[in-house]
């Protein structure tokens, strides 16, 4: 059988050779198609081992068998027709004002705003630009189940989450949460929960350019029941 393979970030440059699909026996597992990729780098299990495997952009245990034609994402760990309407990944700036005005509604006693921007230097180099890459389709449902979710674990009424993709310079928004509540405890602890969670789950990754180079930035650890899909 024949599955469809999704590199991202730090992946693309590992593999420069793009491997767009894989030859697999019948009966083959996340795990068989992981230890392929094992192989092909003997020098990156400590980065291999951190990986999340997404299949048909659903986040996949190693047991899983995989059928022909699956797409199978690897996943570093990372730097539409919902109910919640103000989710987005967008190449354009972010309106962080106009958002939050539109989010506002009467019955809030507080909107909170995490806004994410473009510094100009990590660790004393200076920084040209950033580029940011993201698996788009689960991105969005992942950015969406975030917002779905914050409401139930916090007593606020709605959440707002963009994301910009492509080339960002110094000073421009890469991400704006935004949360209403009628209290603004909830707010607080609903924005820090959603951009904590959003930087660990959602396949997002960040190129910094600098003066005397460019490197794909760390990103954090996936949380155990999601790296532990790719984890044998």
């Amino acid at each position: 059988m024949q599955v469809r393979v999704l590199l991202f970030g730090v992946l693309k440059d590992i593999f420069p050779e793009a491997i767009s699909s894989l030859q697999l026996p019948d009966g083959a597992t996340v795990s068989t198609l992981l230890d392929h990729f094992r192989a092909l780098v003997p020098t990156q299990q400590a980065l291999l081992g951190s990986l999340a495997v997404a299949v048909n952009q659903q986040y996949a245990v190693p047991q899983q068998i995989l059928a022909d034609g699956d797409e199978v994402a690897l996943l570093p760990p990372v730097s539409g027709g919902s109910p919640t309407p103000h989710i987005a990944l967008v190449r354009e700036p972010i309106a962080a004002e106009a958002l939050a005005a539109r989010l506002r509604q009467g019955e809030d006693g507080a909107v909170v705003v995490f806004d994410g921007i473009v510094r100009n230097n990590t660790r004393g180099r200076r920084t040209l630009y950033l580029v940011y890459e993201a698996y788009e389709e689960m991105a969005l449902q992942q950015m969406h189940a975030l917002a779905e979710e914050a409401p139930r674990r916090f007593p606020v009424r709605d959440v707002a989450i963009v994301h910009r993709l492509g080339k960002l310079e110094v000073g421009e928004t890469s991400v704006l949460i935004v949360v209403a509540s009628a209290h603004r405890a909830a707010a607080f602890d609903a924005c820090r929960w959603v951009i904590d969670t959003l930087k660990k789950t959602v396949p997002i990754w960040k190129k910094e350019h600098f003066e005397d180079g460019a490197v794909w930035a760390d990103g954090e650890p996936f949380p155990d029941e999601v790296r532990g899909a790719s984890a044998v």
